[in-house]
C-alpha cells in the first residue's frame, strides 16, 4: 500500500529538523474504521493485556503511571485492514533509511486502548541498556475525539510543550530517544496503533503473541 511521496518528504523533514513530525489523514476514513472492526473482535475474544513498564526482568505494572491495554500485531498473522497499514510504515521505514540514513531495520506494533480514566506519565520510549527504538509511531484511531476528551499526546521540548490531538487518521512521528512525553488523562476510549522503529531485526527483542 504506497502512501504519498509529499507525506513521506514531511515527515523525513519534521525528524531531520525538529525530531517529530505530524502527519493529519495518515489514513483515510475507510481504514480507520476497518481496522476498529478488527480492534472489536480482538476485544471480544480478550486479548488485550495490561502494559507493563520496563522489560524483562524489570518489567512491572503501575497504574499509577501507567493505565493502557495492548494486543501486540505479528505481522504474519495480521489480518487485511491492519496489513495495509503495516504496508505504509513499511514504506515510511524504507524512505526514512534512505533520506535520513538511520539504520533501521524493522518495528514492532501494536494495539493501544487507554480506557477513560487512564494516562501515560513522562517519560522517553527507551528501555535501559537498550538503544533499539530510534522512530516511535503512533496512528490514532478515534472518530469521535472532541476538545475536552482528552488523551492528547504531550511533547516536550526543554521548557516548551506540544499537545497533540487523538483524531482519526493522525500519524505521530517522533525520535524514541530524544523526545519525552506522556499522554494526558483519557475521559473515554482512545485507540491507536503504537509502535517503534528499530535498528534490529523484528524478533530479537522479544517473542510477541499472535
Amino acid at each position: 500500500m504506497n502512501i504519498s511521496t509529499d507525506y513521506l518528504e514531511f515527515i523525513a523533514d519534521g525528524l531531520a529538523s525538529q525530531d517529530y513530525a505530524i502527519v493529519d489523514n495518515f489514513l483515510p476514513m475507510e481504514e480507520v474504521h476497518d481496522i476498529l472492526k478488527v480492534f472489536s473482535l480482538h476485544q471480544d475474544h480478550d486479548l488485550f493485556r495490561r502494559a507493563g513498564i520496563g522489560k524483562d526482568d524489570n518489567l512491572q505494572y503501575d497504574r499509577s503511571i501507567r493505565g493502557d491495554y495492548i494486543k501486540w500485531v505479528n505481522p504474519k498473522h495480521a489480518l487485511p485492514p491492519v496489513k495495509r497499514f503495516l504496508d505504509k510504515i513499511d514504506s515510511l521505514k524504507d524512505y526514512l533509511n534512505r533520506t535520513c540514513f538511520l539504520g533501521i531495520q524493522d518495528y514492532e506494533t501494536h494495539f493501544t486502548i487507554y480506557p477513560p480514566g487512564s494516562f501515560y506519565k513522562r517519560h522517553l520510549d527507551q528501555f535501559k541498556n537498550d538503544g533499539a527504538r530510534k522512530i516511535s509511531f503512533i496512528c490514532y484511531l478515534n472518530t469521535e475525539w472532541e476538545p475536552g476528551d482528552g488523551g492528547e499526546l504531550r511533547l516536550y521540548f526543554g521548557n516548551e510543550i506540544k499537545d497533540v490531538a487523538p483524531t482519526a487518521g493522525k500519524l505521530a512521528c517522533f525520535r524514541s530517544e530524544i523526545i519525552e512525553h506522556e499522554v494526558l488523562l483519557s475521559k473515554k476510549d482512545r485507540f491507536s496503533l503504537t509502535g517503534w522503529m528499530l535498528n534490529l531485526p523484528w524478533g530479537l527483542e522479544f517473542v510477541v503473541d499472535k
